[in-house]
Protein backbone atom coordinates (compact mmCIF):
# COMPACT_ATOMS: atom_id res chain seq x y z
CA UNK A 1 0.00 0.00 0.00
CA UNK A 2 1.92 2.95 -0.85
CA UNK A 3 1.30 6.50 0.44
CA UNK A 4 0.78 9.42 -1.72
CA UNK A 5 2.59 12.69 -0.18
CA UNK A 6 2.03 15.97 -1.41
CA UNK A 7 4.53 18.25 -1.27
CA UNK A 8 3.62 21.53 0.68
CA UNK A 9 2.08 24.63 -1.01
CA UNK A 10 5.24 26.51 -2.00
CA UNK A 11 4.33 30.07 -0.27
CA UNK A 12 3.88 32.99 -2.50
CA UNK A 13 5.14 36.65 -2.05
CA UNK A 14 3.03 39.31 -3.32
CA UNK A 15 5.46 42.02 -3.99
CA UNK A 16 3.90 45.72 -3.49
CA UNK A 17 2.15 47.33 -6.35
CA UNK A 18 2.81 50.71 -6.92
CA UNK A 19 0.54 53.30 -7.12
CA UNK A 20 0.86 55.99 -9.26
CA UNK A 21 -1.62 58.02 -6.57
CA UNK A 22 0.21 57.46 -3.59
CA UNK A 23 4.14 57.52 -5.87
CA UNK A 24 2.86 60.73 -6.63
CA UNK A 25 1.54 62.30 -3.41
CA UNK A 26 5.74 60.74 -1.65
CA UNK A 27 7.06 62.97 -4.64
CA UNK A 28 5.03 66.33 -4.10
CA UNK A 29 5.66 65.56 -0.04
CA UNK A 30 8.85 65.67 -0.45
CA UNK A 31 9.37 68.66 -3.29
CA UNK A 32 7.37 70.55 -0.87
CA UNK A 33 9.04 70.06 2.34
CA UNK A 34 12.17 71.17 0.27
CA UNK A 35 11.00 74.34 -0.60
CA UNK A 36 9.30 75.01 2.71
CA UNK A 37 12.64 74.33 3.98
CA UNK A 38 13.90 77.02 1.66
CA UNK A 39 11.66 79.95 2.22
CA UNK A 40 13.89 82.16 0.60
CA UNK A 41 13.84 80.72 -2.33
CA UNK A 42 9.75 81.33 -2.45
CA UNK A 43 10.52 85.32 -1.42
CA UNK A 44 13.24 85.98 -3.92
CA UNK A 45 10.95 84.80 -6.54
CA UNK A 46 8.03 86.32 -5.77
CA UNK A 47 9.90 89.91 -5.25
CA UNK A 48 10.68 89.93 -8.81
CA UNK A 49 6.78 90.44 -10.59
CA UNK A 50 5.80 93.05 -7.14
CA UNK A 51 8.54 95.14 -8.17
CA UNK A 52 7.53 95.24 -11.55
CA UNK A 53 3.57 95.83 -10.32
CA UNK A 54 4.70 98.50 -7.66
CA UNK A 55 7.61 100.37 -9.95
CA UNK A 56 6.43 99.78 -13.74
CA UNK A 57 2.23 99.64 -12.68
CA UNK A 58 2.40 103.15 -11.73
CA UNK A 59 4.29 104.57 -14.98
CA UNK A 60 1.22 102.97 -16.71
CA UNK A 61 -1.52 105.20 -15.81
CA UNK A 62 -0.65 108.36 -18.19
CA UNK A 63 -1.40 105.70 -21.05
CA UNK A 64 -4.60 104.40 -19.47
CA UNK A 65 -6.67 105.92 -22.46
CA UNK A 66 -3.48 104.58 -25.42
CA UNK A 67 -4.26 101.34 -23.61
CA UNK A 68 -7.94 101.05 -24.03
CA UNK A 69 -8.56 100.73 -20.27
CA UNK A 70 -9.75 103.37 -17.10
CA UNK A 71 -7.50 100.97 -14.96
CA UNK A 72 -3.98 100.33 -15.90
CA UNK A 73 -3.83 97.94 -13.65
CA UNK A 74 -6.29 95.51 -15.32
CA UNK A 75 -4.36 95.33 -18.28
CA UNK A 76 -0.76 94.84 -16.38
CA UNK A 77 -1.44 91.84 -13.76
CA UNK A 78 -3.07 89.82 -15.84
CA UNK A 79 0.56 90.09 -18.24
CA UNK A 80 2.47 90.01 -15.02
CA UNK A 81 0.82 86.78 -14.07
CA UNK A 82 1.35 84.68 -17.23
CA UNK A 83 4.55 86.10 -16.73
CA UNK A 84 4.95 83.96 -13.32
CA UNK A 85 3.78 81.19 -14.92
CA UNK A 86 5.99 81.08 -17.58
CA UNK A 87 9.00 81.95 -16.01
CA UNK A 88 8.42 80.69 -12.55
CA UNK A 89 8.27 77.45 -14.47
CA UNK A 90 10.78 77.79 -16.99
CA UNK A 91 13.75 77.72 -14.34
CA UNK A 92 12.44 74.67 -12.11
CA UNK A 93 14.67 72.61 -14.12
CA UNK A 94 18.04 73.68 -12.10
CA UNK A 95 16.58 72.31 -9.05
CA UNK A 96 16.14 68.70 -10.98
CA UNK A 97 19.62 69.19 -12.70
CA UNK A 98 21.33 69.46 -9.22
CA UNK A 99 19.31 66.34 -8.16
CA UNK A 100 20.46 64.41 -10.37
CA UNK A 101 24.20 65.21 -9.69
CA UNK A 102 23.66 64.44 -5.72
CA UNK A 103 22.31 60.98 -7.17
CA UNK A 104 18.10 61.27 -5.86
CA UNK A 105 17.06 60.48 -9.62
CA UNK A 106 19.10 57.41 -9.84
CA UNK A 107 17.80 56.35 -6.73
CA UNK A 108 14.40 57.02 -7.99
CA UNK A 109 15.09 55.64 -11.19
CA UNK A 110 15.61 51.83 -9.50
CA UNK A 111 12.34 51.98 -7.29
CA UNK A 112 8.80 50.58 -8.41
CA UNK A 113 7.70 54.19 -8.07
CA UNK A 114 5.66 55.11 -11.59
CA UNK A 115 7.76 57.28 -14.24
CA UNK A 116 5.04 59.52 -14.25
CA UNK A 117 4.70 59.68 -10.82
CA UNK A 118 8.02 61.32 -10.72
CA UNK A 119 7.25 64.40 -13.01
CA UNK A 120 3.81 64.62 -11.79
CA UNK A 121 5.03 65.05 -8.03
CA UNK A 122 6.99 67.82 -9.14
CA UNK A 123 5.19 69.99 -11.04
CA UNK A 124 1.85 69.48 -8.75
CA UNK A 125 4.61 71.07 -6.26
CA UNK A 126 5.39 73.69 -9.01
CA UNK A 127 1.64 74.50 -9.27
CA UNK A 128 0.68 74.88 -5.77
CA UNK A 129 3.62 77.69 -5.49
CA UNK A 130 2.46 79.46 -8.65
CA UNK A 131 -0.81 79.55 -6.97
CA UNK A 132 0.12 80.99 -3.73
CA UNK A 133 2.35 83.57 -5.66
CA UNK A 134 -0.41 84.90 -8.00
CA UNK A 135 -3.04 84.96 -5.13
CA UNK A 136 -0.71 86.99 -3.16
CA UNK A 137 0.51 89.25 -6.41
CA UNK A 138 -3.44 89.78 -6.95
CA UNK A 139 -4.13 91.01 -2.86
CA UNK A 140 -0.95 93.20 -2.85
CA UNK A 141 -2.00 95.00 -6.82
CA UNK A 142 -5.86 95.72 -5.09
CA UNK A 143 -4.65 98.78 -3.17
CA UNK A 144 -2.74 100.09 -5.81
CA UNK A 145 -5.77 100.04 -8.20
CA UNK A 146 -6.91 96.76 -9.23
CA UNK A 147 -10.50 96.18 -9.37
CA UNK A 148 -11.65 92.59 -10.86
CA UNK A 149 -13.94 90.58 -11.15
CA UNK A 150 -13.24 87.52 -8.46
CA UNK A 151 -14.94 85.14 -11.33
CA UNK A 152 -12.07 86.26 -13.58
CA UNK A 153 -9.29 86.30 -11.61
CA UNK A 154 -10.02 82.59 -10.60
CA UNK A 155 -10.08 82.04 -14.04
CA UNK A 156 -7.12 83.53 -14.77
CA UNK A 157 -4.99 81.42 -11.89
CA UNK A 158 -6.74 78.37 -13.26
CA UNK A 159 -4.95 79.37 -16.86
CA UNK A 160 -1.72 79.98 -14.94
CA UNK A 161 -2.27 76.69 -13.10
CA UNK A 162 -2.18 74.86 -16.60
CA UNK A 163 0.49 76.92 -18.14
CA UNK A 164 2.90 76.32 -14.98
CA UNK A 165 2.10 72.89 -15.33
CA UNK A 166 3.34 72.71 -19.32
CA UNK A 167 6.35 74.76 -18.37
CA UNK A 168 7.68 72.86 -15.62
CA UNK A 169 7.01 69.57 -17.72
CA UNK A 170 9.28 71.13 -20.10
CA UNK A 171 11.38 72.46 -18.22
CA UNK A 172 12.18 69.12 -16.38
CA UNK A 173 12.67 67.33 -19.55
CA UNK A 174 14.78 69.68 -20.48
CA UNK A 175 17.11 69.56 -17.52
CA UNK A 176 16.78 65.70 -17.84
CA UNK A 177 18.46 65.51 -21.38
CA UNK A 178 21.03 68.45 -20.82
CA UNK A 179 21.66 67.77 -17.09
CA UNK A 180 24.01 71.03 -16.92
CA UNK A 181 23.48 74.40 -15.63
CA UNK A 182 25.66 75.40 -18.52
CA UNK A 183 24.05 74.55 -20.87
CA UNK A 184 20.57 75.04 -19.70
CA UNK A 185 20.81 78.25 -18.50
CA UNK A 186 21.92 79.75 -21.85
CA UNK A 187 19.00 77.77 -23.89
CA UNK A 188 16.54 79.59 -21.43
CA UNK A 189 17.55 83.12 -21.75
CA UNK A 190 17.36 82.44 -25.39
CA UNK A 191 14.08 82.06 -24.72
CA UNK A 192 13.14 84.59 -22.41
CA UNK A 193 13.71 87.47 -24.08
CA UNK A 194 12.01 86.90 -27.30
CA UNK A 195 8.68 85.25 -25.42
CA UNK A 196 8.60 88.53 -22.88
CA UNK A 197 8.74 91.01 -25.69
CA UNK A 198 6.52 89.30 -28.22
CA UNK A 199 3.55 88.23 -25.83
CA UNK A 200 2.66 92.08 -24.73
CA UNK A 201 2.90 90.92 -20.53
CA UNK A 202 4.19 94.32 -19.97
CA UNK A 203 2.53 96.28 -22.67
CA UNK A 204 -0.17 95.39 -25.15
CA UNK A 205 0.96 94.31 -28.66
CA UNK A 206 -1.71 97.06 -29.77
CA UNK A 207 0.88 99.71 -29.21
CA UNK A 208 3.78 98.21 -31.69
CA UNK A 209 4.05 98.80 -35.20
CA UNK A 210 2.21 96.56 -37.66
CA UNK A 211 4.75 94.06 -38.80
CA UNK A 212 5.84 93.38 -34.73
CA UNK A 213 1.76 92.74 -34.65
CA UNK A 214 2.29 90.26 -37.09
CA UNK A 215 5.17 88.74 -36.15
CA UNK A 216 3.79 88.24 -32.07
CA UNK A 217 0.30 86.92 -34.09
CA UNK A 218 2.13 83.46 -34.08
CA UNK A 219 3.40 83.51 -30.66
CA UNK A 220 0.58 81.33 -28.58
CA UNK A 221 1.33 83.00 -25.30
CA UNK A 222 0.72 86.46 -27.05
CA UNK A 223 -3.06 84.99 -27.05
CA UNK A 224 -2.67 83.46 -23.50
CA UNK A 225 -2.02 86.87 -22.49
CA UNK A 226 -5.27 88.51 -23.85
CA UNK A 227 -7.30 86.13 -22.91
CA UNK A 228 -6.12 86.60 -19.40
CA UNK A 229 -7.30 90.37 -19.42
CA UNK A 230 -10.34 89.18 -21.24
CA UNK A 231 -11.28 87.30 -17.97
CA UNK A 232 -9.78 90.20 -15.88
CA UNK A 233 -13.10 92.55 -17.39
CA UNK A 234 -15.22 90.07 -17.20
CA UNK A 235 -15.72 89.26 -20.71
CA UNK A 236 -16.35 85.60 -20.15
CA UNK A 237 -18.19 84.73 -23.59
CA UNK A 238 -15.13 86.65 -26.18
CA UNK A 239 -13.60 84.92 -28.47
CA UNK A 240 -10.60 85.89 -27.21
CA UNK A 241 -10.62 84.57 -23.87
CA UNK A 242 -11.33 81.16 -24.65
CA UNK A 243 -8.60 81.31 -27.69
CA UNK A 244 -6.22 81.90 -25.36
CA UNK A 245 -8.00 78.92 -22.46
CA UNK A 246 -7.94 77.00 -25.40
CA UNK A 247 -4.33 77.16 -26.35
CA UNK A 248 -3.08 76.72 -22.67
CA UNK A 249 -4.72 73.20 -22.39
CA UNK A 250 -2.71 72.72 -25.73
CA UNK A 251 0.47 73.55 -24.32
CA UNK A 252 -0.30 71.47 -21.34
CA UNK A 253 -1.25 68.75 -23.11
CA UNK A 254 1.54 68.68 -24.83
CA UNK A 255 4.35 69.69 -22.25
CA UNK A 256 2.96 66.82 -20.36
CA UNK A 257 3.51 64.36 -22.75
CA UNK A 258 7.33 65.57 -23.42
CA UNK A 259 7.71 65.30 -19.91
CA UNK A 260 6.19 61.97 -19.11
CA UNK A 261 8.06 60.16 -22.43
CA UNK A 262 11.40 61.91 -21.49
CA UNK A 263 11.35 60.94 -17.85
CA UNK A 264 10.22 57.44 -19.00
CA UNK A 265 13.43 57.21 -21.57
CA UNK A 266 15.83 58.00 -18.81
CA UNK A 267 14.39 55.23 -17.31
CA UNK A 268 14.68 52.52 -19.79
Amino acid sequence: MSTATTAPPTPTTTEPRSSVARDTYTVFARAMRMSLRNPAWLVISLMQPVLYIVLFGPLLEPLSSQLGSGNAYQLFVPGILVQLGIFGALFVGFGLIAEYRAGVIESQRVTPASRTALLLGRVMRDVVVLLVQGTLLVLVSIPLGLRAPVLGVVLTLVVIALLGAAFASVSYALALTLKSEDAFAPLLNAVVLPVLLLSGILLPMTLAPGWLQAVSDVNPLKHVVEGARSFFDGDYGSSTAWWGAGLTVAMGLLGWWFGVRRFRQESS
